[in-house]
């Protein structure tokens, strides 16, 4: 009864400091309306990038609507092949964001296995953990992602990798992002490894894996699920990068990242929309994301209230 109480009323403080947040509740709504429109992309898009029979060629480089020149039933106008700008920065925001939960997915549960499991145990095999973290903490996580990706290219056949494109991406962005997960994992399983019922669970003789899974760990997932929202933007931003230098996702399949590396081949001959609409869209999405993580730590740190 006692447990139930306290969650209504953590749940009650969580609803009145998003309500009383007006920054926090731009940002919700404008990431749920990325998300939303990602999402349902096939459903409500008026044509289908992907699919060469939805888009002519001549309608190549046509303006957006109210410019002069301009075709009513392309919004915000075409690309260099004739494709809806909007259909396809829906469909790309889609590709951007699931190649982010991915990449995010993979690094929290690599990282928070690793640093638990170096916390934990320590020793040796935290010293090893460590000093590979140091390491690769000191190189950028574009230098990171692109390192796995070329080497999955060099290993993979073409259309293989082709194939598996979507779990290449989200390997390489998430082995560049797990390492911040590693770190809060194994501080937090520090603290509390040494803590009363931790020794409690070691004396009935729980198995260490048990202890590590279903003890410690819920009790460190907090600022865990900070570290998962703002990386999420990261993953983005370095999906977003990866298409942009050309070893991301192809062009037929264009992400935010493709658009606006299209884009900028045409900016300086006048066709100025083909680059700004998927950057806006791009920023907008990554500033709703990391506006929503800081809300989030500042709730679940009340020293940053």
């Amino acid at each position: 009864m006692l447990e139930a109480w306290r969650r209504i009323k953590i749940e009650n403080e969580f609803i009145y400091l998003f309500l009383n947040n007006r920054v926090a509740q731009l940002a919700a709504l404008v990431a749920l309306v990325c998300i939303l429109g990602a999402l349902l992309a096939p459903l409500i898009a008026p044509s289908n990038p992907y699919d060469l029979s939805t888009f002519d060629i001549l309608d190549s480089f046509t303006p957006p609507a109210w410019s002069e020149g301009g075709n009513p039933q392309f919004i915000i106008g075409t690309d260099d092949q004739g494709r809806d700008l909007l259909s396809s920065i829906m469909y790309g925001m889609r590709l951007s964001l699931i190649i982010g939960v991915l990449s995010v997915a993979f690094a929290a549960i690599f990282g928070t296995a690793i640093g638990v499991a170096a916390g934990y145990l320590g020793g040796r095999f935290d010293t090893i953990v460590m000093r590979i973290a140091d390491v690769q903490l000191s190189l950028p996580a574009i230098l990171t992602a692109l390192l796995v990706d070329g080497i999955a290219r060099g290993l993979l056949p073409r259309e293989q990798h082709e194939d598996l494109l979507l779990v290449v991406l989200s390997l390489a962005i998430g082995l560049s992002l797990w390492v911040n997960f590693a770190r809060t994992a194994r501080a937090s399983t520090f603290v509390e490894r040494n803590k009363e019922y931790v020794q409690a669970a070691e004396i009935i003789g729980l198995h260490p894996i048990r202890i590590m899974l279903v003890v410690i760990l819920p009790n460190i997932l907090s600022p865990l699920l900070v570290i998962g929202t703002v990386d999420l933007a990261v993953a983005i931003l370095l999906e977003a990068t990866l298409s942009f230098l050309g070893v991301g996702v192809p062009p037929n399949q264009p992400s935010l990242g493709t658009l606006i590396r299209i884009g900028t081949e045409y900016i300086f001959s006048g066709e100025w929309w083909i680059v700004i609409f998927p950057s806006f869209a791009l920023i907008i999405l990554i500033i709703s994301i990391n506006i929503l993580g800081d809300f989030f730590r500042a709730y679940l740190n009340p020293r940053l209230r």
